[in-house]
């Protein structure tokens, strides 16, 4: 009898086992994260590239918070256990909890983005010095950068979104090598696309949460250390 439950508690737990569990994981995040995301994608990938169509595009970036948060909140309770997967019922679970919250803060970071995005592209324009190229780009960039940690904290937790806010600034000094790794994220998938399409960073999506998730488990760690009861 001890036998039996032994290899019960065996079963699904091996390195293989374990990385076939990941593999699935990954694989049922990225259906259900390109279904969340498709309302806007498809319009994107068939807008053209012009700085007219910029508004838009951030339009179209409106549902991808909520899918990544949800696809960050199923990789975040992923266990490697064959016998215990359930990512659809993780992602859709973590995609109705955070669904208002995500859209409170990623709503106008877009805005604010497509903000900074017209001025660059309209720089001429706007007929001034051409250093304040440099102080816009890092606004941009700043932003980003704390709109992600913002993301993260949001998919996997529940703070106010004041509190939401003032954490995501508070960690992106306090935990360099968080904003470091993001920043490479956010550019890797800056080259992808450039070099592809959105369509193809989009297949790419769980595997890009799974790194910023990593990326971002400092963070994470702390929080909930420090601000978690």
């Amino acid at each position: 009898m001890s036998d039996a439950v032994g290899t019960r508690r065996q079963f699904g737990t091996g390195p293989l086992s374990r990385a076939a569990a990941l593999i699935y994981s990954l694989l049922v995040v990225e259906v259900l994260l390109v279904l969340g995301t498709l309302p806007g994608l498809v319009p994107l990938i068939l807008l053209d590239r012009d700085v007219s169509n910029l508004p838009l595009a951030a339009a179209c970036a409106v549902p991808l918070g909520p899918a990544v948060a949800a696809a960050l909140y199923a990789l975040h309770h992923h266990r490697g256990d064959l016998t215990e997967l359930h990512p659809a019922a993780a992602f859709w679970r973590g995609y109705r909890a955070s669904l208002g919250p995500v859209l409170k803060i990623w709503v106008p970071l877009l805005l604010w983005l497509t903000i900074v995005a017209v001025n660059l592209a309209n720089f001429h324009a706007a007929a001034v010095p051409g250093w304040w190229r440099v102080p816009l780009i890092m606004v941009g960039v700043v932003t980003t950068l704390w709109g992600v940690n913002a993301l993260v904290v949001t998919a996997l937790f529940v703070f106010r979104t004041r509190d939401v806010a003032r954490l995501a600034v508070h960690f992106l000094g306090r935990t360099p090598q968080v904003t470091l790794g993001t920043a490479g994220l956010l550019l890797t998938a800056a080259v992808v696309t450039a070099v592809t399409s959105e369509a193809v960073l989009a297949l790419l999506g769980s595997v890009f949460t799974l790194a910023l998730l990593g990326t971002s488990r400092p963070m994470i760690n702390r929080i909930r250390e420090e601000f978690v009861a």
